[in-house]
């Protein structure tokens, strides 16, 4: 319907109601030859013609109302995972259970919308019962329920499940957003199953050449009293330990821990097998396997100085937060004993000193193929310093000292540094140096500029170059101890100190990979239903990345099997999405040819087989009542699923909503008022012609 907008249109009608009857006075008032009943009917006719069109000359607005109505949608989601389809109750008719269900959405789809799901690890359109899921995750349901059907007349949802849900959250926190009953229907079986199994393995996935590791697994067991297994583990197939595990109870959870030893570097494959009990319901949650990294020691760094300062241990302590590097702290006369062929990194504190005769140690560690970090602070010998190396230099100094402030530079791509930590730099206090400029002898990659007062140069304060291949960082100022303190008084959650440090180390010990062609997996080791994703680089002779000739691999799974793909362009490299494959260890050979030149790059990575749905085969039932109680649905059995309707309509909660629609427009736009001109003109006009007016 359309109502005028205001009292000023309320007025133009009026105006143009008069002007309408005017006109028509002036036509008709004075027709004497017109019989009495028809002179008003003429006035009247060119009264309203007159002013309905004077009206559509101000274009005026209407509002325009319209209802929408919208029947309830009913979500029905089935539970496609292993657990949900393989563990049936005594008598359960797994083909009834089908036709019913889908025999409910039949019934539904007559009076509401209804939308089909099932869900395992991931969640997809229509009905599906191939219990082929490996995972259970409920909350995923949910997340996409609520992105679907946001601000939508969800009538209700049916649940049929088992309960078992072993990834995501628990979906009791995510309901409240539906605002629909939550029917569900009890699948699976609540009594327990005779059953052993391997149901957690913690252990650390780095470890170092020849030390000692732990795997600590949980064993546990169901309806087992009296019975014996035999826990075992193997490395790459060849047995290190086997144990005999006596089950006192009928329900028993034992922790056994194992202790190995890293005798070989790279991957290495573990697998943790029980040996199967009598009736056991199944043998495939009896096995788990998992992967560790063993590599040859740490990555050594020397941090050389000449006496103590509060910044050595600043740097010590955000480096060995590292588990893949060791600190040596050498001071004053421990730096003549020094071996450099032992480090991968020197951080020279204010070496060389003005207070240290330490030339024997500068040359010894100037002749080693090592990166260097130099710290320069107020006890830096200038002159000295300017001999040791040519990258910088330092004129005009004095004994005077100066206080700078760090601000972010721009257009560094080393490494990132948090965002959230670098709000931190405006809090933090001075580095001091001795008054002196600096000359930059080549290009540089600067992550902080030096700020005096309130003027920021373009001076670098923190930066990294190379020389021969050779990586050096610069810190131009001491007193970094003082940014520690700042951040604990002020109880930062992030360091800065600790992320600038760890990540300056990482960059400056990491040897640069010079190799033309590379090709490496996103993951070591995946899990059998995650995607293989394999990325390619490849250089020309400028060492610029390029993508033009094609790139072949060639994946081996364990048996010799292969798998043959081609890398996709991407950007100015190469990806590969090989989708799922089966569990297993797996080897693959990249080729490519540029020019006359053929490139190839191998590989390796490990596919984890999923047994979480075989670690819980008992149905929890309860959690699915609560999901009901919780939302104002019920719990039903499959064999009553039918009866949800007859439920739903009694509790009247489901309803056809209205969605009222107002808009405005302007009257010229409403095509029936030129039909009622086109009506009013007519009949004036037959009228006229039929008692003889022109």
């Amino acid at each position: 319907m359309g109502n005028f907008l205001t009292a000023n249109s309320i007025f133009t009608c009026m105006a143009c109601l008069v002007l309408g009857g005017l006109y028509a006075w002036l036509l008709y008032g004075t027709a004497k030859h017109l019989s009495k009943k028809l002179k008003p009917v003429l006035f009247a006719l060119r009264m309203l013609l007159v002013a309905l069109i004077s009206w559509l000359l101000f274009a005026p607005l209407v509002r325009l109302i319209s209802y929408t109505p919208e029947k309830p949608i009913i979500v029905l989601a089935n539970d496609n995972s292993i657990s949900a389809a393989t563990i049936k109750p005594p008598g359960f008719d797994q083909q009834r259970y089908q036709n019913e269900l889908q025999k409910l959405g039949d019934q539904l789809s007559a009076k509401y919308e209804v939308r089909l799901y099932n869900f395992s690890d991931s969640v997809r359109n229509g009905l599906d019962f191939s219990g082929k899921g490996k995972l259970s995750d409920g909350s995923a349901l949910f997340h996409q329920l609520n992105d679907e059907l946001l601000n939508r007349n969800v009538g209700a949802v049916i649940l049929a499940s088992d309960g078992i849900f072993n990834r995501g959250g628990n979906p009791l926190y995510e309901i409240d957003q539906i605002k629909a009953p939550i029917y569900t229907i009890a699948l699976g079986d609540t009594i327990a199953k005779k059953d052993v199994l391997v149901a957690n393995v913690n252990y650390n996935n780095l470890v170092y050449l020849d030390n000692e590791f732990t795997l600590d697994i949980q064993v546990q067991a169901f309806q087992g009293k009296g019975e014996t297994t035999q826990l075992s583990v193997s490395e790459n197939g060849k047995q290190l330990k086997q144990q005999t595990i006596q089950l006192a109870s009928a329900n028993e959870v034992k922790d056994v821990q194992v202790k190995l030893k890293a005798n070989k570097i790279g991957v290495q494959r573990y697998t943790i097998s029980l040996s199967a009990i009598k009736n056991e319901i199944t043998t495939k949650n009896n096995v788990q396997t998992v992967f560790i990294e063993v590599i040859d020691g740490r990555q050594k760094v020397l941090l050389a100085a000449a006496a103590p300062h509060p910044d050595l241990a600043a740097f010590k302590q955000a480096i060995e937060q590292q588990q893949h590097y060791e600190v040596t702290l050498a001071l004053a006369d421990e730096l003549n004993t020094v071996d450099p062929k032992n480090f991968s990194l020197a951080i020279l504190y204010q070496l060389p000193n003005v207070n240290l005769a330490a030339a024997n140690f500068m040359n010894r560690i100037k002749e080693s193929k090592l990166s260097f970090w130099y710290v320069i602070g107020a006890q830096t010998n200038l002159q000295a310093f300017n001999q040791v190396q040519q990258a910088i230099s330092f004129s005009r100094s004095s004994a005077s000292l100066q206080e700078i402030f760090p601000y972010t530079a721009a257009n560094f791509t080393a490494f990132n540094l948090d965002a959230s930590s670098l709000k931190q730099l405006a809090d933090y206090d001075p580095l001091l140096i001795p008054f002196s400029s600096l000359n930059v002898n080549g290009s540089y990659s600067s992550l902080f500029n030096q700020r005096i007062g309130k003027l920021n140069t373009q001076n670098p304060l923190l930066f990294f170059m190379e020389d021969n291949g050779r990586k050096l960082g610069f810190l131009i100022g001491e007193g970094i101890w003082k940014w520690k303190l700042e951040e604990a008084k002020n109880e930062q959650g992030s360091s800065l100190v600790n992320e600038l440090v760890a990540k300056s180390v990482q960059y400056l010990s990491a040897k640069d990979d010079k190799r033309k062609f590379k090709v490496y997996s996103s993951k070591s080791t995946y899990d059998e239903n995650e995607n293989i994703i394999l990325n390619a680089a490849l250089y020309n002779e400028a060492y610029e990345p390029i993508n033009t000739p094609d790139v072949n691999v060639q994946v081996k799974d364990g048996n010799g099997k292969v798998y043959r793909y081609l890398f996709s362009k991407f950007g100015s490299a190469y990806r590969l999405d090989a989708g799922t494959l089966p569990q297993g260890n797996y080897t693959y050979m990249a080729t490519t040819t540029l020019g006359k030149n053929t490139y190839t790059a191998n590989g390796a990575f490990y596919i984890n087989a999923l047994i979480a749905e075989y670690q819980q085969t008992t149905a929890n039932h309860q959690l699915l009542n609560t999901l009901s109680q919780k939302s104002g649905g019920k719990l039903f059995m499959p064999k009553d699923l039918l009866q949800i309707i007859d439920e739903m309509e009694k509790k009247g909660q489901v309803k056809t909503i209205s969605y009222e629609d107002r808009r405005y427009e302007e009257l010229i736009s409403l095509k029936w008022l030129f039909v009622l001109i086109i009506l009013l003109l007519s009949t004036e006009w037959f009228l006229r012609k039929r008692n003889g007016e022109v």
